[in-house]
């Protein structure tokens, strides 16, 4: 996986597409181990999208989440980590649930990608930057295993995402 993963990003970096990674963050391995994985396999470049953090619940974490304090504190080592490597704030994508359960009221400085496939997403008083609002659209031109893939709306005009997208120098 990680060889394919370097290839497709030296692929992806060619374009002229703006590229990032993304981590799915694990309840069960430490902070610094995740940073540790995740700084050894994603190269920086200048004008690489922030990491982001994939924070939301897998298996049964749902119905028994991990104590909020210890795995707040392995989140913020982990973002931390990667803002100090980086040299950006990285994003965190949440879903409502991870959201209201362990967030509130913290990690308010870094950007939120909020995930609602069902209704337009209730972050209170938080702003979200990214929202993926489904799971389910069918791609003209996309040939991978899955049948449908998840879309994603950018809050901000086409100029505030030139501008946003644009100012990351990481090297």
């Amino acid at each position: 996986m990680q060889e394919r993963f370097a290839e497709n990003w030296e692929a992806a970096k060619k374009t002229e597409l703006r590229i990032g990674a993304y981590h799915f963050f694990s309840f069960d391995s430490p902070g610094e181990s995740q940073l540790k994985h995740f700084t050894e396999t994603v190269p920086a470049f200048d004008k690489m999208l922030p990491p982001v953090v994939d924070f939301e619940f897998y298996g049964d974490k749902k119905v028994n989440p991990p104590d909020q304090e210890s795995v707040c504190t392995q989140l913020e080592v982990m973002l931390q980590g990667l803002e100090a490597y980086y040299g950006v704030k990285p994003v965190i994508y949440a879903t409502e649930d991870t959201l209201q359960f362990y967030l509130e009221g913290r990690f308010e400085e870094y950007p939120l990608w909020i995930r609602n496939v069902v209704k337009k997403p209730d972050t209170g008083n938080r702003d979200w930057l990214f929202w993926q609002y489904t799971n389910r659209k069918r791609l003209d031109g996309y040939e991978g295993d899955e049948t449908y893939i998840d879309v994603n709306v950018f809050c901000g005009s086409r100029d505030d995402w030139e501008l946003w997208s644009g100012n990351f120098k990481m090297e």
